[in-house]
């Protein structure tokens, strides 16, 4: 990842310079496809079960960010929903309100008009009793002698049947607001009906959203059970990684002492050879050559030699070798003539070759072959250059098939590119 970063940043550097060169920028392009190779290479040196962890954990860790993502999100509805559910209660009870106030109303206009026919019929009870106000008003006028007492008597019929059209009004207006009060309360039970259904369908929507919530809760504590156990497998798996890589810091040293015993041997009898020769003036060669190294594989380089930030482990770590991208199977060639010094499996390098190529250039020369399918020759064999000496496979820490070939000089690796 660092090495991703690293190359964008020099992408960024190339735009800045619009006056370099042109082979300037290829050199600058090349060395950022090499760097986006190797951040990607890099995942090969960590185990399987590291990789495998690692992975698990980030998508414990996805799932449980989209976890605490949704139950935030049903929260919030939830909390909509309660908040509506308090609205449509308050308005339910005002429905409820109105709707008692409109009954109260109706009973009252029902009693206002029980008390108003009851008046009107003590007043017919009375004209019955004492006949028509009108026919007895008509009776004074023809019967009557004195006109004084004529106009008082016209005065109390009158007073009656006003009496009489007064209240027979008023009933009748009270029968006209009793309709209106019987049709308040018809629309205040209508009122009452629609809020409690719509209370009805929030309260159940607010019921889903609770098990939602509840379900999501669940869903969140589970996750990060898992996060915290795919966190404690992922360490796990990466002491273990780190216990091998430290083990590999033994094993370069292992060989490298190997190589330079060897070296010292080969300067030896190369001196002596070269003695003998002056001796008796024939022309001895230096052992192993002085040619240059020939490419182990024909497949092209996916991730060079260098320094690089590891994509799981975060240091900074060297890659001791190049990768070559080929198939399974596919034969791997000797660099130059030499000796098979070790064959064996290791943990991270899979199976290996070792060959000690011997003098070239004033230095002691070996090639590494990882991550071998199967071998072609045994410890003790001399090879010659061009031999086939394995094939190529994905044993060890290795995410596909490839061949990852290092070159050590007197004991060290260097870039192979400068050798072959």
């Amino acid at each position: 990842m660092m090495a991703a970063v690293a190359a964008g940043s020099m992408v960024l550097g190339l735009a800045a310079v619009p006056l370099a060169s042109a082979d300037d920028l290829r050199h600058k392009k090349a060395k950022v496809e090499r760097n986006l190779s190797g951040a990607h290479d890099d995942l090969e040196e960590s185990s399987g079960q590291l990789r495998a962890a690692t992975a698990a954990l980030q998508a414990a860790e996805a799932q449980l960010g989209q976890a605490q993502a949704k139950l935030a999100r049903t929260r919030g509805e939830l909390a909509a929903a309660e908040a509506l559910d308090r609205q449509m209660q308050a308005k339910l009870e005002a429905a409820i309100a109105k709707l008692a106030r409109a009954r109260a109303d109706l009973e009252q206009g029902h009693a206002k008009i029980a008390e108003q026919e009851h008046e009107l019929g003590q007043i017919v009870v009375q004209n019955y009793q004492s006949g028509d106000p009108s026919l007895m008003g008509l009776s004074m006028v023809l019967t009557s002698q004195d006109p004084s007492a004529l106009t008082g008597q016209l005065n109390s019929v009158r007073n009656v049947i006003d009496k009489e059209a007064v209240t027979l009004s008023r009933l009748e207006a009270s029968k006209v607001l009793l309709t209106v009060q019987e049709q308040q309360v018809e629309e205040a039970k209508a009122e009452v009906a629609v809020q409690r259904r719509a209370a009805a369908r929030n309260l159940e929507r607010k019921q889903r959203l609770e098990q939602a919530a509840e379900d999501a809760e669940t869903q969140v504590r589970s996750l990060v059970s898992l996060r915290k156990d795919a966190r404690v497998e992922a360490e796990k798996a990466r002491q273990a990684d780190l216990a091998t890589l430290q083990s590999l810091e033994f094993e370069r040293d292992r060989i490298a002492a190997i190589l330079r015993q060897r070296a010292e041997e080969a300067r030896r009898r190369a001196a002596a050879a070269a003695a003998a020769a002056d001796a008796s003036g024939a022309n001895v060669p230096v052992y192993g050559g002085s040619g240059e190294l020939l490419r182990p594989v024909p497949g092209p380089v996916t991730s060079p030699f260098g320094w690089r930030t590891h994509p799981i482990y975060g240091y900074r770590s060297l890659h001791d070798g190049i990768d070559f991208g080929a198939a399974c199977g596919t034969p791997i060639e000797a660099a130059a003539s030499g000796v098979v010094i070790e064959k064996y499996f290791q943990t991270a390098y899979g199976n290996r070759v070792v060959i000690d190529h011997g003098i070239h250039r004033g230095v002691s020369i070996a090639t590494i072959s990882n991550h071998l399918s199967s071998y072609a020759v045994s410890v003790g064999d001399h090879v010659r250059r061009g031999q086939v000496i394995g094939y190529v496979g994905t044993t060890g820490w290795s995410t596909g098939c490839h061949l990852h070939w290092t070159v050590l000089q007197n004991g060290s690796p260097v870039d192979p590119a400068n050798w072959i």
